[in-house]
C-alpha cells in the first residue's frame, strides 16, 4: 500500500511540474496546462478515495 501511495504522489508532482512547465513555456494558447492540471486532480481524488477504502476495509489502521 505504501508503494501505491508513493507512486501516486509522484505521478500527482510530475502533473504538477508540466502543469507549471507548460504555463511558463507555452506561449501559443494550447489546452496542455489545463490538462496537466486535470490529470493532477484526479489523481488527487483517486488517492483520497484510496485512502479513504483502504482506512474502511482495514488495510490502513490508525496508530495511536
Amino acid at each position: 500500500m505504501k508503494i501505491i501511495v508513493l507512486l501516486f504522489v509522484a505521478f500527482i508532482l510530475a502533473s504538477l511540474f508540466s502543469g507549471l512547465y507548460f504555463l511558463l513555456k507555452d506561449r501559443s494558447g494550447s489546452e496542455r496546462m489545463a490538462k496537466a492540471l486535470t490529470i493532477r486532480v484526479a489523481l488527487s481524488i483517486a488517492l483520497f478515495a484510496l485512502l479513504m477504502l483502504g482506512f474502511h476495509f482495514g488495510i490502513i489502521t490508525a496508530r495511536l
